[in-house]
């Protein structure tokens, strides 16, 4: 019998811990607002205690990351793992950047321990915060 994954399980309930949130708190933030796809309390509280649950759509998947303040693709990439056993960083038919940095980077980031591996995530989430912040900027004086 194979093992079953529990990598988008695993993301929702460290995500959530880290945001200090109930599930009715996370039922209220995870709505995508072109669909209007809602994750409903029942189902997030059956993905995090491991029960079985239907694959989400896309749609949901967006929701919960809105919901949890995660990237789509981190969240698409979990679920993928979870429910359809693919692991789009072990594909090499994914191109991820021209220049192969993207898989440098974690290709070394497999071989860090758990703090170095969450410093190096926070380190990519400053810089894209701060990116998104200057492109803002940039685009609001352009509208002056």
């Amino acid at each position: 019998m194979t093992e079953q994954r529990t990598d988008f399980r695993d993301l929702l309930r460290r995500r959530r811990a880290e945001l200090g949130l109930s599930l009715r708190d996370m039922e209220a933030r995870c709505i995508d607002p072109a669909s209007g796809e809602q994750a409903r309390f029942a189902w997030l509280g059956k993905v995090e205690a491991g029960k079985p649950v239907d694959i989400p759509k896309e749609e949901r998947l967006i929701a919960v990351s809105i919901g949890y303040d995660l990237p789509e693709k981190i969240v698409k990439a979990a679920a993928a793992k979870q429910f359809l056993g693919y692991d789009p960083v072990a594909d090499p038919s994914v191109v991820w950047s021209g220049d192969l940095t993207t898989r440098i980077i974690v290709a070394h980031a497999e071989d860090m321990d758990e703090d170095a591996r969450q410093q190096l995530a926070e380190i990519a989430e400053t810089f894209a915060r701060r990116k998104a912040q200057r492109n803002e900027g940039a685009e609001s004086k352009s509208d002056e």
